[in-house]
C-alpha cells in the first residue's frame, strides 16, 4: 500500500487540505466561522463543533480527488467518524483522498530566534495507532523568526530525527519548518534553512514531504526535488490571504498548496448547503490552479 502512496503523492494533481487545527487555533478558527467563543462551555464541546465543521467539508461535493490529494487531520478528527466510518477511511474509501495526521503538540518558548517543537508524549503509540486508522504520513510544525544559524539547524535537526522515527513505522513525515512571513530578514533564514536541509538529505534514507512558506525568491527550493527521497514540496499559506498565497504559489512552479486558513476562507456555519459548496468549490478551484496551472 505504501508504494501506491508514494507513486499518488508523486504523480496525482492536487492539493493538501490542511484541517488540523488543534486546540490552540480552533476558537479563532470557529469564530472565522461564525461561531462565537459564547457558544461554547468546554473544549470538548469546542472540539465536536470543529469536528462537524471539518466532517462539512470533507463530505462536501465540492471536496473531491479531482482537485484534492490528501488531507492533514488533528488526532482527534482521526479518532471520530464520518458518516459512521472512521474519518481516513471515509477520505480513501468514499474519496479517494489520502490522510495524514499533525503529530506535534505545539511549539516551545522562543529560543535562539526560532521556536522548536514541544516533546511529543507517546510519540510510538499515537503513531501506532495512525497505522491502525489507515493514516499514510504525518505533519509537525516549527517556526523560524530570525536568521540565527544555531537555532535554525536546531529546527532541522529536530524535524529530521522525528521524522526519521516516524519513518520506522512506514509513515511519511511531512517536515514543516516555517519561516515566519512577518520577520524581516526572510530570505536570509530560508537561505540558512535549505543550507541545513541539504546537509540532512545527503544521508537521508527515508521519503519525506516538505512544508515551507512561500520563499521571497522563486522556486527557491525546486532543486531539493532532485534528491529521490523527496516526493513533495507544498507551501503553507502563512497568514496571506488566499488572494496573496495563491498568486505567490503561482510564481513556484513545483510547488503544490497546503492551505489551512487560506482554504476556510468565506466558510460560514450559517451558509445554506448550497452557499457552502459553492464557496468552498470556489476556494477549491483556486487553490488547485495556483498549484498545478503555473
Amino acid at each position: 500500500m505504501q508504494e501506491k502512496v508514494k507513486e499518488i503523492i508523486k504523480s496525482r494533481q492536487g492539493f493538501i487540505a490542511a484541517l488540523d487545527q488543534s486546540g490552540g487555533s480552533s476558537k479563532k478558527t470557529l469564530a472565522n466561522y461564525g461561531i462565537a467563543e459564547t457558544t461554547y462551555k468546554t473544549e470538548a464541546e469546542m472540539f465536536d463543533l470543529i469536528h462537524k465543521m471539518r466532517s462539512r467539508i470533507i463530505t462536501s461535493p465540492s471536496f473531491t480527488a479531482d482537485h484534492i490529494l490528501g488531507v492533514i487531520l488533528f488526532e482527534h478528527t482521526m479518532m471520530h467518524k464520518v458518516e459512521d466510518l472512521d474519518t481516513a477511511d471515509y477520505l480513501w474509501q468514499k474519496k479517494n483522498i489520502l490522510a495524514f495526521l499533525k503529530v506535534d503538540v505545539g511549539l516551545s518558548e522562543m529560543t535562539q530566534g526560532v521556536k522548536l517543537l514541544k516533546d511529543i508524549p507517546n510519540l510510538d503509540d499515537k503513531l501506532k495507532m495512525a497505522k491502525t486508522k489507515n493514516i499514510v504520513g504525518t505533519k509537525m510544525r516549527s517556526v523560524i523568526y530570525e536568521p540565527n544559524a544555531e537555532g535554525i539547524k536546531m529546527v532541522v535537526d529536530q524535524q529530521f530525527a522525528l521524522a526519521e522515527q516516524i519513518a520506522k513505522y512506514d509513515l511519511i513525515p511531512i517536515i514543516e519548518p516555517e519561516v515566519d512571513i512577518y520577520t524581516v530578514e526572510k530570505f536570509g533564514c530560508e537561505q540558512i534553512l535549505k543550507a541545513e536541509i541539504e546537509k540532512h538529505l545527503a544521508t537521508c534514507n527515508f521519503d519525506v514531504i516538505f512544508k515551507f512558506t512561500l520563499p521571497e525568491l522563486d522556486n527557491f527550493y525546486d532543486d531539493l526535488l532532485t534528491n529521490s527521497h523527496v516526493l513533495k514540496i507544498v507551501a503553507l499559506s502563512g497568514g496571506y490571504t488566499r488572494e496573496k498565497a495563491n498568486m505567490l504559489l503561482k510564481r513556484n512552479k513545483n510547488m503544490i498548496a497546503s492551505f489551512s486558513r487560506a482554504l476556510l476562507e468565506g466558510l460560514n456555519v450559517n451558509q445554506t448547503d448550497e452557499e457552502f459548496n459553492q464557496a468552498l468549490k470556489e476556494n477549491i478551484t483556486s487553490i488547485y490552479e495556483a498549484s498545478w496551472q503555473k
